[in-house]
């Protein structure tokens, strides 16, 4: 025996009816948490900043990044 049910509601609904908790603010805090986070370190991320730190390491740093990043692309 076969029986299909469809029920139509939103995820709010759903998680009440199955006794979930409302997980949402939750979820909006680490979200805006990580944004914060984000934009703090934005700054490391400028490709001129990247170099400075990379030359100031001298070629070994360089060396050590040009491996990973092969390592990363093997399959």
């Amino acid at each position: 025996m076969k029986v299909n049910v469809e029920v139509e509601c939103t995820p709010e609904e759903a998680r009440a009816f199955l006794g979930l908790p409302n997980v949402e603010p939750l979820n909006d805090h680490l979200v805006a948490e990580m944004k914060r986070r984000m934009d703090e370190k934005m700054a490391a991320m400028q490709p001129d900043e990247l170099m400075k730190t990379w030359t100031s390491f001298g070629m070994q740093a360089q060396d050590q990044f040009r491996k990973l990043m092969e390592a990363a692309v093997k399959p």
